[in-house]
């Protein structure tokens, strides 16, 4: 169904220099790339944030929905945007946080002192902050909607996301530091904003648009880090009992060393007892984790004629290129894989004398994705399947790290045990910081144990597995901090859609679409980390899941504008189907598959549900008397989805799809009579 184009309501629509149609795509382009460079940025300077990475994604949904709601109740220009965003940088660059370890729940895992203000001051600063300056760019993208068919307009939103996300996967290809991301959008601020009055366009818009530039300019020179996809990366060198390192710190936290190998043999003995507990001397060896290179330089020294090293950072592998002293990147027997650790298992045919998860600890989550951190997936019981089946006969499985906790020690040990068959070696290297190495031969006779592992102590938690793979969560539960964290969020948000949109009821007739957006994040949710399982926790397989899902999007909407589709009850049946296929598929029978058929049986399974919630979601909102306040309330749906998401860390991430179900559901009771015969 297609409406006729409303006239433009705001005063600063007539006098844009760019027609609708550029101007919306534009627009709806620079608010994902802002969001995108918001969630990044913050994180690399905001320790706090490498653990709640969708604390700024949910900020901006809220200031995108409370932006499409603003459109018609205020003609002036969202001068606002700018300069929000100035005053965001100048507080993060000169209150940094580096670093905080002391945080109880183990979501929070990797800090050793906390400099900077403290998570309750500096998060509810950066929430308000990412609203306010995301509902700039929504108001405008809001502004355009009235002037086009509903399909249209939403239609041009998708292909301005689209290029937004394309924008910001280049500029992570290129490593691009942040001040390109500040001169972006400056350049967007000056096309969007209309320059009148001149006077005020200039104070509020071309001055805090320079000083965003200038301020990441300032931090690009003076940092020297160097920015990889998940990263702000810096290194400085050091004397350490006598022999000069490169310290490695990541997003202002201490993350790795560039030693030489005899070095670390000598300080560290964690270091040498995988090999000491093979019953044969590896010759074949699969290191995951590799990083800056000393893990490698150790396998060398020990023997290895042949080292798959795989490093998930493709600056932290140059870095070891570059860096270490040893030089262990150079070796002809070195072969480097850019890629996740549980992916390369998945998909080598390789077998080894040793496989090696070395320290893997990513220091952030995977971005959207609830508490999916980026080696989740390598510590589930499945996982640990994954690497026997790589090993020789007589080849063993090892793992060593800073553990932190006893229980965590033992849950890895019993985890190795299931996935075995048998006891593991466990060696506590130091009980300060529960520094352990944890080795299991393909069988029995196949590793040499300093002492028999007395098992796991009463309380120690079950494996994780891949659909609760949250290794460092003791109890199924979600932790407090973000159950407090959360219930503020929507009390804030409560308040501020009251105050911007006015009385509720404004937006009572689309509760149908507000519970689709709940529905709809879940859904994405879901998709995200399956084909994380599937393919990798990389950037690239991220961004393209992201872009794929606007894609079945603006396939959804492109079907109901362009050919009649079945009547909105009989799509509601096919999600639901869609839904229940994909609580059906296991992700053990997808992963059987070989790679080109997983990724078709993916695909489908996945973005069935999605395609059939958007036709249902384009035909009830071709319908709506209200363009702005109907897609508004979807919005803030996907905000509150948002919050829903660490659900998961209690039923499981199969488990959202029961809720998606439920919630979807909802929206079709509340679906309006009208609109059921459409």
């Amino acid at each position: 169904m297609t409406l006729q184009a409303q006239k433009p309501v705001g005063d600063g629509e007539r006098a844009h220099w760019l027609a609708v149609r550029p101007r919306l795509i534009l627009a709806s382009a620079f608010m994902l790339f802002l969001e995108l460079a918001l969630i990044r940025w913050t994180g690399s300077n905001i320790v706090h944030l490498s653990y709640f990475t969708n604390f700024v994604l949910l900020g901006s949904f809220l200031g995108i929905g409370l932006g499409f709601l603003r459109v018609g109740r205020s003609r002036r220009q969202p001068y606002y945007s700018p300069v929000v965003l100035a005053l965001l940088v100048a507080v993060v660059l000169t209150f940094p946080v580096t670093v905080d370890r002391n945080t109880e729940g183990v979501l929070y895992w990797t800090s050793l002192s906390t400099t900077g203000p403290p998570a309750w001051l500096i998060l509810p600063v950066i929430f308000c902050a990412a609203a306010l300056v995301l509902m700039g760019p929504a108001e405008l993208v809001g502004r355009c909607f009235p002037e086009l068919p509903r399909l249209e307009a939403y239609r041009y939103d998708l292909i301005g996301s689209l290029s937004g996300i394309a924008a910001f996967t280049a500029l992570s290809f290129l490593s691009a530091p942040p001040v390109f991301w500040g001169l972006i959008a400056a350049i967007c601020y000056g096309l969007l904003l209309v320059p009148r009055p001149r006077s005020l366009y200039v104070g509020l818009v071309t001055v805090p648009s320079l000083a965003v530039v200038g301020l990441l300019l300032i931090e690009t020179l003076t940092a020297g880090a160097i920015w990889s996809p998940y990263y702000k990366v810096t290194t400085r060198q050091l004397t350490q009992l006598g022999v000069l390192v490169t310290d490695i710190a990541v997003n202002g936290i201490p993350h790795q060393q560039a030693v030489p190998a005899a070095a670390r043999l000598q300080w560290e003995a964690q270091y040498g007892l995988p090999y000491e507990r093979n019953m044969k001397q590896p010759r074949d060896v699969l290191i995951v984790g590799a990083g800056s290179g000393t893990d490698v330089a150790i396998a060398l020294s020990k023997g290895a004629s042949r080292v798959d090293a795989v490093e998930i950072d493709p600056k932290l592998r140059e870095l070891g290129g570059s860096v270490h002293p040893d030089r262990p990147y150079d070796d002809p027997r070195v072969t480097t894989h850019i890629t996740d650790g549980r992916a390369f298992l998945e998909r080598t045919d390789d077998k080894y004398d040793l496989i090696l998860f070395a320290l893997p600890d990513s220091l952030t989550l995977v971005s959207g994705a609830s508490s999916l951190r980026l080696e989740s997936y390598l510590f589930t019981e499945e996982a640990m399947r994954a690497a026997r089946a790589h090993l020789k006969p007589g080849g063993t499985f090892s793992m060593y790290n800073y553990y932190r906790e006893s229980w965590l020690v033992d849950r890895l040990a019993s985890t190795m045990q299931r996935a075995f068959g048998h006891k593991p070696c466990v060696d506590v290297v130091s009980t300060a910081g529960q520094q352990a190495v944890i080795t299991a031969g393909l069988t029995t006779s196949d590793q040499r144990c300093a002492a028999e592992w007395p098992g796991a102590a009463p309380g120690t938690p079950q494996p994780a597995n891949d659909d609760r793979p949250f290794l460092y969560l003791k109890d199924a539960t979600i932790p407090p901090i973000y159950i407090i964290t959360l219930g503020l969020i929507l009390l804030v948000s409560l308040f501020a859609v009251r105050v911007v949109a006015g009385p509720y009821e404004r937006m009572r007739p689309y509760s149908d679409l507000f519970l689709l957006g709940v529905a709809f994040m879940l859904l994405e949710t879901k998709s995200v980390t399956g084909f994380a399982l599937l393919f990798g926790t990389t950037w690239v397989v991220n961004a393209i899941v992201f872009a794929g899902v606007l894609v079945a999007v603006l396939a959804a909407v492109e079907v109901t504008r362009r050919f009649r589709v079945p009547p909105l009850p009989v799509m509601y049946g096919v999600l639901l189907a869609g839904l229940l296929l994909a609580w059906l598929v296991p992700n053990a029978w997808l992963l059987s598959l070989p790679l080109p058929l997983r990724a078709v049986a993916a695909v489908v399974v996945a973005f069935l549900p999605i395609f059939a919630a958007n036709v249902v979601f384009a035909k009830r909102f071709a319908d709506t008397a209200d363009a702005t306040t109907s897609f508004g309330a979807n919005l803030l749906g996907a905000m509150v989805g948002g919050c829903l998401e660490y659900a998961a860390l209690v039923i499981g991430y199969k488990g959202l799809l029961i809720v998606a179900a439920v919630l979807y559901l909802g929206a079709m009771a509340l679906l309006p009579r009208k609109s059921a015969a459409v």
